[in-house]
């Protein structure tokens, strides 16, 4: 790894990502499509080089959750159907068209709209309808009048409805089965006026694995692509695809009652040998997690100690054998060998999987191992 520039890197395990959407399609069956849902850069694994494969490994489309995300995919050419989930601005609307990117529509004046854009390049804008079942964020009401305006944009020349899609609040079973039936009852409605889609989906990761009833013929894997489990139901194996980790760049003793980083907020009860590592929360770290956290080092935990700071952290090395600078720490591993998985860390950082992972920044470079071999290094701030 000579043309890595910084020790701090998060090794993206290809094998592990192609078995977890193997077994997904194996649950679901061949008859439900997959939308893969590649938003904030991948959750944070990266998104650009990972669509292919994605593709490759049987998802039939990707997913991201705004235009930029989309053209970025386009900009490394990627040429497989890409969905908008989001909101995309009017005044750049044209860009969907331009580069055959799917927006979802969730009102008849942005539809008229981009039938209008379509119509100047001389295409057929695909669109999914987001359809709004009591989440109350984005889609059309569930009213009649919502049926009447999406029968207006089924029935515009340059558009083409190939999807209609809702959103689990996933509070319970309950109320998420109030949601499903109001999305069928919707379709159903749709139907007796002729207005029949190509692809529907209400479900994420969770309700995907839950409610298998509810799939219909599309769902939306995000996290459980990575190997991130929050669904209740243990008939999904998944593999950790993400590893964290970084190098010891410096080893000092810290004599007792000496303070360490910002405020002293960690005195040493006794002589110390304190590590510094090379990340912080501009990698995305959780600032909150001082006096909490830990890392991995020869196998053995070695606390976070002192405030965190935005490029590097101190860690309590006294009672790890044989330390030396340069020796790997894993900032996030499976759980494994005394390692800190994604679930607590979320615990601890008192937030839920997704954030911990989606907000690694980008100035941490993606290492991706298949079969035990580097195949791919990305860095953003230089490639």
């Amino acid at each position: 790894m000579s043309n890595l520039f910084r020790d701090t890197i998060l090794e993206v395990n290809i094998d592990n990502l192609e078995y977890n959407i193997k077994e997904i399609k194996k649950l679901i069956g061949e008859d439900v499509a997959i939308a893969a849902v590649i938003k904030a850069n991948g959750y944070g694994h990266g998104g650009a080089f990972l669509a292919p494969i994605i593709i490759k490994s049987g998802a039939d489309m990707i997913a991201v959750a705004t235009l930029t995300e989309a053209l970025e995919l386009r900009k490394n050419n990627f040429t497989d159907d890409i969905l908008i989930m989001g909101y995309t601005p009017d005044n750049v609307l044209e860009h969907t068209v331009k580069h055959d990117i799917i927006q979802t529509i969730f009102s008849l004046n942005q539809a008229l709209l981009l039938d209008k854009v379509a119509y100047n390049y001389n295409k057929q804008a695909k669109i999914h309808i987001k359809y709004d079942t009591g989440f109350n964020r984005l889609g059309f009401r569930d009213c009649t009048c919502s049926i009447d305006e999406i029968e207006q944009i089924y029935n515009l020349k340059h558009i083409s409805p190939e999807g209609i899609f809702s959103h689990f609040a996933l509070k319970n079973k309950s109320t998420d089965s109030i949601q499903y039936n109001k999305f069928v009852n919707a379709i159903n409605e749709l139907k007796k006026r002729g207005i029949i889609f190509k692809y529907k989906h209400i479900c994420d990761s969770i309700a995907a694995v839950d409610y298998p009833e509810y799939r219909l013929n599309m769902i939306r894997p995000g996290a459980i692509i990575y190997g991130l489990k929050s669904y209740e139901n243990d008939s999904l194996k998944l593999k950790q695809v993400m590893t964290f980790k970084t190098k010891i760049s410096h080893i000092k003793l810290v004599s007792k009652g000496e303070g360490v980083s910002y405020g002293y907020r960690w005195i040493a009860k006794k002589d110390s040998i304190i590590g510094t590592l090379p990340f912080g929360y501009a990698d995305g770290y959780p600032r909150n997690m001082k006096d909490k956290g830990y890392v991995t080092i020869h196998n053995q935990k070695a606390p976070i100690i002192g405030v965190i700071c935005m490029d590097q952290c101190m860690v309590d090395l006294t009672h790890v054998p044989n330390v030396k600078i340069g020796d790997e720490v894993i900032i996030y591993g499976d759980g494994k060998n005394n390692t800190m998985s994604i679930q607590e860390a979320s615990e601890l950082a008192e937030t839920n999987k997704n954030e911990i992972v989606a907000r690694i920044t980008r100035r941490t470079p993606r290492v991706y191992i298949k079969s035990n071999n580097i195949i791919k290094i990305v860095d953003y701030l230089l490639d």
